[in-house]
């Protein structure tokens, strides 16, 4: 019998950060970057995560690998919480996580070959040295559809296609079982981005890892991922199955985005944008609904009462006030 446990659970994961002002660094306030989420990641799926820029995607990410410290919440990997592990505790399940960040080069240590780069990690954790080491690097060259004498040369002679791949295959070589991608395609050029992404989903065909891909790009999310969260100011307010989300959108935010979404074809029918305004100060949120300032919708209890993920329907979630009880999604004009 197969486990059916998930292999990442988030419960309530906050991150706040102080911010800071005078000669003696006093905290004058908090930038609530994470403001309660929760998900969970199966093993073998593709959780797409997606949102205006400055949301909390990338904190998330962050935290999830303990990158950066969450203020509360908890972080399960196969059940154990590494949330409040100390560092030596947690070195075990470094392996076991990776990630692939958005900027292929600043990533990448210049002073470095790309072969020590993906073989440095094995010599860290004590797996390889020596000519097996340079054995298991040029065969994750070959999988990242690099050639291994390539080896030899550094970031600068790549291109920036070749360098996000350096970065996967730097990723792969612990055999992890979750891999975060941190945007990693949003500084490649548009058929560079198809020629990553497809090698990503052939990497996971073979090896079986889950993804947490963190993207602002609504088409790359729906051609990679099996299921979608839409993250609303440090908190996830829609989560379901990446069809239903796209044909069924409940949350009056996660139309906008897709009302937002450019068209091909400049004679098809454009939905109208449903979203007003500018996004509020992380500093100070709005009471409530954290949307309610720019939702045409809201209501007196929006700007009071915070929305619970709840299901609307089967593996469909929303937070929000006008989908509870009523089982209808809202209807786009």
């Amino acid at each position: 019998m197969s486990d059916q446990r998930p292999l990442l659970e988030v419960s309530d994961l906050i991150k706040h950060y102080p911010v800071r002002a005078g000669v003696l660094r006093r905290a004058v306030g908090t930038v609530h970057a994470v403001d309660g989420v929760s998900f969970s990641l199966a093993r073998g799926e593709t959780l797409g995560l997606v949102g205006e820029s400055g949301c909390g995607k990338s904190t998330v990410a962050r935290s999830v690998l303990r990158l950066v410290e969450p203020t509360s919440g908890q972080i399960r990997i196969d059940g154990t919480d590494i949330s409040a592990l100390s560092k030596a505790a947690l070195r075990p399940f470094r392996r076991s996580m990776q990630i692939v960040f958005q900027d292929p080069f600043a990533s990448l240590n210049p002073r470095m070959t790309a072969g020590d780069i993906v073989g440095e990690p094995l010599q860290v954790h004590g797996l390889a040295t020596g000519k097996e080491k340079q054995e298991r690097v040029a065969k994750l060259f070959q999988q990242v559809g690099l050639r291994p004498d390539q080896m030899r040369n550094y970031p600068h002679q790549f291109s920036g296609g070749q360098r996000q791949r350096i970065c996967i295959a730097r990723a792969l070589a612990l055999q992890p079982r979750l891999i975060v991608c941190d945007e990693p395609v949003s500084a490649l050029d548009v058929s560079i981005q198809a020629q990553v992404i497809n090698l990503l989903i052939d990497l996971q065909r073979d090896h079986g890892f889950s993804y947490l891909f963190i993207a602002h790009d609504l088409a790359v999310v729906s051609h990679i991922s099996h299921r979608v969260a839409v993250m609303y100011l440090g908190r996830i307010v829609e989560i379901a199955d990446k069809a239903e989300l796209f044909q069924n959108p409940r949350h009056p935010y996660t139309q906008g985005l897709l009302a937002s979404v450019p068209l091909a074809n400049p004679k098809m029918k454009r939905l109208t944008p449903l979203v007003d305004g500018d996004v509020p100060s992380p500093v100070n949120p709005p009471p409530g609904c954290a949307f309610h300032t720019r939702c045409r919708y809201a209501m007196e209890r929006c700007k009071v009462e915070r929305p619970a993920l709840r299901d609307a329907s089967p593996g469909h979630q929303v937070a929000c006030l006008l989908n509870e009880g009523t089982g209808r999604a809202l209807a786009l004009p």
